[in-house]
């Protein structure tokens, strides 16, 4: 999607106005964003124009840069609180070039703290950030289908389906799929 403004009804786009949003709400020029991100202000100014989609680690750098969670944002980006979404109208968001799916499974609420989303990654895939969006995030990750590395707190778990990790976030973390399995999984955050 290089170089080509996104329709404004996708939730790329969506996203990207809320991201501009944040950032003028706080008063923050694109240089005080690039700075606290470590996203270049180029591509910041490219995002907030709608004129490329995000990808998992820039949203990841910002999330953190702002102080929330990656779904909070999805959340915010989607409008107000109905108590039921069924699965047809559940947002998802895809980081193609990595083989990232991720779907955001609780209604959307900006003042309810816990929140479920469902991730999948393809075989071979890593992902990794660099901090937490909010410190001491408790996650609890239920694996549905395949095999998952989960690196957290400097600490390496293989998990296999019906396999259960509870952690709080505080650092870097890390999702990476062996060659040849996908991975399907449930993180309620809390």
């Amino acid at each position: 999607m290089e170089n080509m403004i996104l329709d404004e009804t996708s939730i790329d786009a969506r996203i990207s106005g809320r991201l501009k949003d944040l950032r003028l709400e706080r008063g923050w020029s694109l240089d005080d964003l690039a700075t606290l991100s470590g996203v270049s202000r180029a591509t910041l100014s490219r995002l907030e124009n709608s004129a490329i989609s995000p990808t998992t680690s820039m949203l990841s750098k910002l999330c953190a840069a702002y102080g929330l969670t990656m779904s909070r944002l999805m959340h915010m980006a989607e409008g107000g609180f109905v108590p039921l979404v069924r699965r047809g109208a559940q947002a998802i968001w895809t980081d193609a070039a990595i083989g990232f799916r991720r779907r955001a499974v609780s209604p959307p609420a900006q003042t309810l703290a816990g929140e479920v989303i469902e991730g999948e990654l393809g075989p071979g895939t890593r992902i990794a950030y660099d901090e937490a969006p909010k410190p001491g995030l408790e996650h609890h990750l239920l694996l549905l289908e395949g095999q998952l590395e989960i690196t957290v707190g400097g600490q390496t778990h293989d998990l296999k389906a019906g396999d259960c990790l509870r952690y709080q976030l505080f650092g870097p973390s890390a999702f990476a799929t062996p060659k040849k399995s996908s991975a399907r999984y449930l993180i309620f955050m809390v």
